[in-house]
């Protein structure tokens, strides 16, 4: 049952492959945002999906995130999600991450929850119109 206080957490090592170099955000050789942002929602997401009733899934719909603290590669990062808010379908988690150090990022991350078919349809009907 889909209920606030639900948990998640995910750990990955910073690797070349999510890099600010690499991903194209940057030029340095640390821990990208846009990696630190994928691990957040992959975190969010996973952490409900077995709450949800078959044939349905979640999507992102918006970010507040700052990223405050370079991870450098070889350095583990661990994120932590926090379903904090219900309204209807619409899912509001807290997300932190943090590396060996300390904290790393932080923020909200909005996802809702969708009928997997229906969402890929009308998706796929796009190409179409």
């Amino acid at each position: 049952m889909l209920e606030t206080g639900i948990k998640g957490k995910k750990e990955l090592v910073v690797s070349q492959e999510n890099t600010a170099k690499t991903m194209g955000s940057g030029t340095m050789d640390v821990f990208a945002t846009p990696a630190m942002i994928a691990l957040m929602e992959n975190t969010a997401y996973t952490s409900v999906e077995k709450e949800l009733e078959p044939g349905s899934g979640t999507v992102g719909t918006a970010l507040n995130v700052k990223h405050v603290a370079a991870t450098p590669v070889g350095m583990k990062v661990t994120c932590e999600s926090e379903l904090i808010k219900i309204n209807g379908r619409a899912l509001t988690f807290s997300v932190k991450a943090y590396d060996e150090c300390g904290l790393i990022g932080e923020g909200e991350h909005e996802r809702f929850i969708v009928f997997e078919d229906k969402f890929q349809a009308k998706a796929d009907a796009k190409r179409n119109a």
